[in-house]
């Protein structure tokens, strides 16, 4: 109930207008959000690879609705690749890419086009990109889109859910060696005929999931801040004789921080999902939503700076 609350608020225009303009908004997301522009990108990519950390930046944004619009992110994703070049930011930080936001929901052509070219200014930077899943009204595009880029660029990360019930299948299909995905639990509000809906079935879906990529040849991106999910991951590499290098964990920014560096430290590779840009509050609903427990930690730091 209350996840599918979150989730209405962040269809409100109402409800975004009121967080944005409160006074301690700001603060807050800063603990979440790198920031709106590629300088603050760039600054805390840079802390946290001098701290040991791998990176996924991502320009929020999404659901672009005009090829102007399309356009524009696909050039921030350019400019964004050019200075982690300069920067010699690479390849510790990679990008994260949404479809949706180049024009998937319009001209599947248009999105593909300008994916290309982002993959192909990665591949000149020294680095990767990664495509994300956004609801399950995309996947099948996205999975196709994927699997274009792929054939020019294998080291195209892909993302699946595991609260969508088609998922153990698709992680089958790309369980292969060379290829890298990303699971997840999913933070979009799906129907029951395509997603689990209780917890314990997400939780166990992810762990069949996660069967198959570790006893699959690709390599296996952890995204998880449970727990228990973390400790079945260390226990599965164990059990399928995974070395270290050949899987990675990954997190958001901002949080379970000391997990991070607690995993860095047992010698894993812990990459943090880093977003920046203007279009920060349907990243941050999400964010709450896929763990309500994340709302109590976010109201306490509205109420901490009043």
């Amino acid at each position: 109930m209350l996840r599918s609350v979150i989730l209405a608020a962040a269809r409100s225009d109402r409800v975004e207008r009121l967080v944005e303009t409160a006074p301690v908004s700001r603060d807050v997301v800063r603990r979440y959000v790198a920031g709106a522009a590629l300088a603050d990108a760039l600054n805390t990519s840079r802390e946290l690879v001098g701290a040991g950390l791998a990176v996924s930046l991502d320009y929020l944004g999404e659901d672009t609705t005009s090829p102007e619009q399309a356009a524009t992110t696909k050039q921030a994703y350019l400019d964004l690749l050019g200075a982690l070049s300069a920067e010699g930011l690479c390849p510790p930080v990679e990008v994260s890419i949404k479809l949706s936001a180049l024009g998937q929901l319009f001209d599947e052509k248009l999105a593909y086009r300008y994916a290309r070219e982002i993959c192909q200014a990665a591949t000149n930077a020294g680095t990767t990109v990664t495509v994300d899943m956004e609801d399950h009204t995309t996947t099948d595009s996205t999975l196709e889109l994927l699997m274009q880029l792929r054939k020019d660029f294998p080291d195209t990360g892909a993302v699946l859910q595991a609260y969508l019930r088609r998922t153990e299948a698709d992680c089958r299909e790309l369980a292969d060696a060379g290829s890298r995905v990303r699971l997840c639990k999913g933070a979009y509000d799906e129907p029951e005929s395509v997603a689990f809906q209780a917890k314990l079935d997400v939780d166990r879906s992810y762990v069949r999931c996660l069967n198959i990529l570790m006893a699959g040849e690709g390599r296996p991106m952890v995204a998880t801040h449970d727990p228990r999910m973390v400790a079945i991951a260390e226990d599965r590499a164990k059990w399928f004789d995974r070395a270290p290098e050949s899987f990675e964990f990954q997190m958001l920014y901002g949080i379970r921080p000391d997990e991070q560096r607690r995993l860095l430290a047992d010698g894993y590779t812990m990459r943090v999902y880093l977003p920046y840009g203007v279009q920060w509050y349907g990243y941050l609903m999400r964010r709450l939503a896929e763990r309500p427990a994340n709302l109590a930690f976010f109201l306490r730091s509205l109420g901490s700076r009043g």
